[in-house]
């Protein structure tokens, strides 16, 4: 079994290359600067010849399509991608938003894993069952929003919520089914030392559902208790 990982130097993608490393799966990672990765360098001492660490900015299309062909000079065949990169602009307020970090905040965590899984679509279409999981975040869903604040983040996360059921909705004839997974509050950089997730139980459920996934889950906006999130 094979997957790819986006985000993969720390937090809940670093948790998830341990998991599925520890799992048995072939693991492709990916980050900006390998160079800088310790942490994930650190792994290929004990599981080289399953991990493989991948070039990616995930804003820059040059840099998808080079990674896409590194990965697809190691395997014909992915049965998961995971879009786990995502970025957290603070302290946002009306008087003190910055167009240009907020585009960035959307060419990050909505445009970007659509590139990415446009990239990877002849490897994941060759394997048995295919499934593209996008990690977005309970802040995405228009329902559940009853407080300001956080306007880049929760926008592209909602924006990332839509396009992920575009994608379902396209691809399932493809038979590669599409989801959102909303990883829990997770003690990272991003989610804080008051978390209440270490980031290798988010991994740990991410996996579990991630494995039960079939066609018949296309589309749904999901929680790590598996359960559905209102949009």
């Amino acid at each position: 079994m094979r997957v790819l990982i986006t985000g993969a130097n720390r937090g809940i993608g670093l948790a998830l290359v341990r998991e599925y490393l520890d799992a048995g799966w072939r693991v492709f990672a990916t980050c900006r600067a390998p160079d800088r990765a310790d942490d994930l360098r650190a792994l290929c001492e004990g599981d080289g010849d399953r991990l493989s660490i991948v070039a990616l900015d995930v804003v820059d299309e040059a840099s998808i399509r080079r990674a896409g062909d590194a990965i697809r000079a190691e395997t014909d065949a992915l049965d998961a991608l995971i879009n786990n990169v995502g970025v957290f602009p603070k302290g946002e307020r009306p008087g003190a938003l910055d167009a240009d970090e907020m585009l960035y905040a959307f060419h990050v965590n909505a445009i970007g894993p659509v590139m990415v899984a446009q990239e990877m679509l002849d490897p994941l279409c060759a394997a048995e069952n295919p499934r593209i999981v996008n990690v977005t975040s309970q802040l995405g869903s228009l329902a559940r929003k009853r407080s300001g604040g956080d306007y880049s983040y929760a926008a592209s996360k909602a924006a990332l919520n839509m396009l992920t059921k575009a994608l379902a909705y396209d691809l399932r004839r493809e038979g590669i089914t599409v989801v959102a997974i909303h990883p829990g509050w997770v003690r990272t950089d991003m989610g804080g030392a008051g978390a209440t997730l270490a980031p290798e139980e988010s991994a740990r459920r991410i996996r579990e559902i991630v494995d039960e996934l079939m066609l018949d889950d296309t589309a749904r906006y999901l929680q790590v208790s598996g359960d559905d999130l209102p949009w």
